[in-house]
């Protein structure tokens, strides 16, 4: 059954270590650092040095270039207590396979990519090696993500509260099966493109109603905005939508519309075919 974990003590002494800092590994990095992380005890590996200097300057974590230093990513796990695997998924096993003997026993290995099972990831590190499953989202940039995590056989407690906690600075965590992963990926992992595209939708169809094209993308841009705002915390979509939806009114219609039209169905469609796509991939790398 889904659950949330619970949270744990401070873990603002761990060291972390961050393999790719892409725009999800990014994200979480900064998510962390912005719930008050210290950056100093933050390790991130890049590929060229001129990466390696802005990261560095923007965050103030200590940034190493694989370019530079062939042993650069063993470097950066010698010490950590987590560390997260943000490369694309293609390139996980192998990474995971390089700093296998340099990680500590008991350091969780977190693995930020679609696809990549926890048997994959077990089987290219040591015996025993903690590992966590997870699927994060972007708006953890921005405190708001959502995160689902599954845990590996030989993660303890302790271990996969550490990694929830971590997360939990910049968004909410659930732990679910890994068989849910996928679910999550449909509905979280692929979602904020899915909000992105109802507000292109939007501003389109204001343009189809006379709107000229930078007053639609504005109106459509802060509606979206504002409305995920209001979802911000325990409150009930379907209450919410209620709330605006006046009888016999213009929002009324629109929603009858977009109902007469198939919409709850087209996005259920566009989420598995999200989770049915991440099952291919696995099948694939895994072959």
């Amino acid at each position: 059954m889904e659950q949330s974990a619970n949270q744990t003590p401070s873990t603002s002494d761990l060291k972390l270590a961050f393999l790719g800092t892409g725009s999800m590994n990014g994200a979480i990095m900064r998510g962390i650092i912005s719930a008050g992380h210290r950056p100093e005890l933050i390790t991130a590996t890049v590929r060229t040095p001129a990466k390696a200097e802005a990261l560095a300057e923007e965050t103030g974590v200590n940034a190493v270039a694989t370019e530079n230093d062939a042993e650069a990513n063993l470097a950066a796990v010698a010490d950590a207590d987590v560390v997260f695997l943000g490369v694309k998924p293609v390139g996980i096993e192998a990474l995971a396979r390089e700093i296998a003997d340099a990680l500590k026993p008991d350091a969780a290995v977190v693995s930020v990519a679609a696809a990549i099972t926890l048997e994959m990831l077990e089987r290219a590190l040591k015996p025993g090696q903690p590992v966590v499953r997870s699927m994060p989202n972007t708006p953890l940039t921005v405190g708001l993500g959502a995160v689902g995590i599954a845990a590996g056989s030989s993660v303890s407690d302790e271990q996969l509260a550490r990694v929830v906690t971590l997360y939990e600075g910049a968004g909410i965590v659930k732990v679910v099966p890994e068989h849910l992963i996928e679910a999550v990926t449909g509905v979280s992992g692929s979602g904020p493109a899915y909000v992105f595209y109802l507000a292109e939708a939007m501003a389109k169809a204001g343009e189809e109603l006379g709107l000229d094209a930078d007053t639609a993308r504005d109106l459509a841009r802060a509606t979206v905005a504002g409305a995920g705002r209001m979802l911000d915390g325990d409150v009930d979509p379907a209450q919410l939508r209620r709330n605006v939806t006046s009888p016999k009114g213009t929002t009324e219609r629109a929603i009858m519309s977009f109902d007469e039209s198939g919409l709850p169905a087209i996005i259920a469609k566009g989420a598995k075919a999200s989770a049915d796509r991440s099952l291919e991939i696995s099948r694939e790398l895994d072959s």
